[in-house]
């Protein structure tokens, strides 16, 4: 059956519209390199990217939240990505053309991301998303995704029903958040999680 046709497109940011996944893995592999520790290997780094610090520290330092040393490296973790944030970034091949043509239809476009605010505000402006008619942050909502609420606010922020919307993302909490608000999901298969069985 085809596709309600969509008013807007709302994308997540890290490992969909932008390869975040360089500068990501270099801030956890700087924490391994002032403590005297090798580097690890990036293609181990990447897939765990769109985690996060979670993700990255857990494959970098084989801990995970509740750890006794995990709070202090995920605050180092993130004081030295927010100093080096666009370093390596970049939008994936075909994004821009993508947008452009989104807006040449009428489309409107807007970003959903667990990101946090702080560093959503800095990244977008310097790999050229500022034109995104809306931008939700981890933190704009009291629930990152997969619950829907940051979807359902940037439905609510472009003047929209959320099923005149579709989303787009790369990991499984990207689909689940979309199906949950009712909004038409797209598994992004060039991105960084890259759903399997999508």
């Amino acid at each position: 059956m085809p596709l309600p046709p969509p008013r807007a497109i709302l994308f997540d940011l890290d490992g969909t519209l932008a390869d975040t996944a360089p500068d990501l893995a270099a801030a956890v592999n700087g924490l391994r390199v002032k403590r005297g520790l090798a580097p690890t290997p990036y293609d181990l780094l990447r897939p765990a990217a769109s985690a996060g610090a979670r993700g990255l520290i857990g494959v970098a330092f084989g801990i995970k939240p509740g750890d006794d040393e995990f709070e202090q490296l995920r605050m180092e973790f993130l004081d030295d990505y927010a100093a080096a944030i666009a370093v390596e970034s970049r939008l994936f091949d075909g994004i821009p053309e993508l947008l452009a043509a989104l807006t040449q239809r009428g489309l409107l476009w807007g970003i959903v991301t667990n990101k946090a605010a702080r560093f959503t505000e800095a990244l977008i402006p310097r790999i050229g998303l500022d034109a995104s008619r809306c931008v939700v942050s981890g933190d704009t909502t009291p629930y990152p995704k997969p619950h829907p609420a940051p979807l359902l606010e940037a439905a609510r922020r472009l003047s929209l029903p959320p099923h005149d919307c579709w989303y787009v993302g790369d990991d499984l909490r990207d689909i689940r958040a979309g199906d949950a608000a009712g909004m038409t999901t797209i598994a992004a298969e060039w991105g960084i999680a890259a759903i399997p069985g999508r």
